[in-house]
């Protein structure tokens, strides 16, 4: 797709912002940051990541992305088999975090995308996590062209390990959200989506992003949930000035400081502030020295990035 240089920044800060709110998350899982608590890429957390390194958030939505660079459709046969192999590979590395409902289905190694889906459909329990909205970002940057291919992408990526309708559903939206920000440099996506959606299904979400917008993460601290997880990426963005860029960093820091799955709070927001505000919203200290699995570092998120969404 041609892009302007102002959308082509806000494709690139995609996957870029993405990674730097999963890195700075990564040091304060699963705690909860007083206000005197400095907040900084500084790494260490109950996994000893390395000061800018990434987490499983974006070591998946990287998986996702090749995928999407390898076969330009993330919704057909191939693009779905790209996924599923490159998701096995990533498990195989042995990662040091993977959430327990993706690990369940990992675990089986299934071969295709189709074998992935029917072993995630088949999970019983509690399966409304919050791991396929923790790396849906760049599902949006395969499908500019399109905001119904975009949908159905987000859908099909989840149900890979998320079949949970509220995990499709929230897929949908942030993707939605995505794409439109990349393309018009605003916020409108999650109405867009909400206005086309079902009555049943924004009859749900209204309510709840209202709530985000208004109320405080104590209200929605099971962040592990999908649901909770999108509240607060949305209160962060919410509560932060929307003049200029320098609301990611501030947004960020937001998720951060609401606690618990800090890293993926912070990659969910990240991606869809890195839509509306860009790679060069990204401060400079965080780029150099972000990186993880699979050995990319910032330059590296910001090249796969343009060539998905200018393909």
């Amino acid at each position: 797709m041609n892009l302007t240089d102002d959308q082509l920044d806000r494709a690139t800060g995609v996957l870029l912002a993405t990674a730097a709110g999963d890195a700075l998350g990564a040091g304060y899982e699963f705690t909860y940051p007083t206000a005197a608590t400095t907040i900084d890429m500084v790494g260490g957390g109950p996994f000893g990541w390395a000061p800018g390194e990434w987490t499983d958030d974006t070591s998946m939505a990287i998986a996702i992305a090749l995928a999407a660079d390898e076969t330009g459709d993330l919704t057909g046969t191939a693009g779905q088999d790209a996924i599923a192999r490159r998701f096995v590979a990533w498990y195989d590395s042995r990662p040091p975090d993977i959430g327990n409902q993706t690990a369940s289905v990992l675990s089986h190694r299934s071969p295709t995308g189709a074998a992935m889906t029917a072993v995630s459909a088949g999970l019983r329990g509690r399966t409304g996590g919050n791991g396929s909205l923790m790396r849906t970002a760049p599902v949006a940057l395969s499908h500019l062209d399109d905001a119904d291919a975009a949908v159905a992408a987000a859908a099909a990526v989840s149900r890979l390990t998320h079949s949970d309708e509220r995990a499709v559903q929230a897929c949908e939206l942030w993707t939605t959200a995505i794409r439109h920000a990349v393309l018009h440099a605003n916020l409108d996506g999650i109405d867009h989506y909400l206005d086309r959606a079902p009555a049943d299904v924004s009859g749900y979400w209204r309510p709840l992003l209202e709530q985000a917008e208004t109320g405080s993460p104590e209200q929605f601290s099971n962040n592990g949930w999908v649901v909770h997880a999108l509240m607060t990426a949305w209160w962060a963005i919410a509560g932060t000035a929307s003049s200029g860029p320098q609301q990611l960093p501030a947004a960020l820091e937001l998720c951060v400081r609401a606690g618990n799955d800090t890293d993926t709070t912070a990659a969910i927001a990240g991606g869809l502030l890195g839509a509306r505000w860009g790679a060069t919203a990204v401060p400079q200290r965080w780029r150099a020295i972000l990186h993880g699995y699979p050995g990319l570092d910032a330059d590296g998120l910001v090249a796969l990035a343009e060539r998905i969404a200018t393909a």
